[in-house]
C-alpha cells in the first residue's frame, strides 16, 4: 500500500527547485571547514599524507550527505484538499500528515539566512497535539505568506463549524 493509496485525484505540490540549493549551501558550509580543520589536524599529529587522506575522507562524507539531502527533499510534498492538507516526508520512513484545517493553531512563516538569500520561506503548522506539527519547506517567500493566509482562513471557517 503506498501513502497515496486512494487519493489517485489529489494534486501534489512540491517546494521549489530552490531548497536543494539551500541544502547544498548549508551542506557545503559544514562539510569544508571541518573537512579543512580534520586534514590539518591529521597533518599536524601525522603526516600531510595522512592529512589529505583525513580531508578526502570527510569531503567523500560531505558529498554522500549532499545525495541524502537531495531525495530528502525530492520526498517533499504537500497537497490542499476540502478539510484538510496533507503534508509527506521521508526518505527511509514515509510519513504522511494530514492535518484537518479546524484543528490548525496557528501557521509560522520562518526563513534561515540561507533561505532569506534564495527568496524561500517554510510553513509550519501547528495543533495542539505536538505529534501532529507539520511544515512545508523551500516555498518562495510570496508563496509562503499566501499559503499562511488561506490555511488561517480556512482554519477559522472550519473550527466555526461553516
Amino acid at each position: 500500500m503506498t501513502l497515496e493509496a486512494g487519493d489517485a485525484d489529489v494534486r501534489w505540490q512540491r517546494p521549489s527547485h530552490l531548497l536543494l540549493r539551500a541544502r547544498r549551501i548549508q551542506a557545503g558550509l559544514v562539510t569544508l571547514p571541518v573537512a579543512f580543520a580534520g586534514g590539518l589536524i591529521a597533518a599536524a599529529a601525522g603526516s600531510a599524507w595522512l592529512g589529505l587522506g583525513i580531508g578526502l575522507g570527510l569531503v567523500a562524507a560531505g558529498l554522500a550527505w549532499e545525495r541524502f539531502l537531495a531525495r530528502r527533499v525530492a520526498a517533499w510534498g504537500y497537497a490542499e484538499r476540502r478539510d484538510d492538507l496533507m503534508v509527506r516526508r521521508g526518505v527511509l520512513i514515509r510519513r504522511l500528515s494530514v492535518i484537518p484545517y479546524g484543528r490548525m493553531q496557528f501557521i509560522d512563516v520562518t526563513a534561515g539566512p540561507v533561505e532569506r538569500s534564495l527568496g524561500l520561506a517554510t510553513v509550519r503548522m501547528h495543533t495542539a497535539a505536538a505529534a501532529s506539527d507539520a511544515r512545508i519547506p523551500g516555498l518562495d517567500r510570496a508563496d509562503a505568506a499566501k499559503l499562511r493566509d488561506q490555511l488561517a482562513a480556512l482554519g477559522e471557517a472550519q473550527a466555526a463549524g461553516l
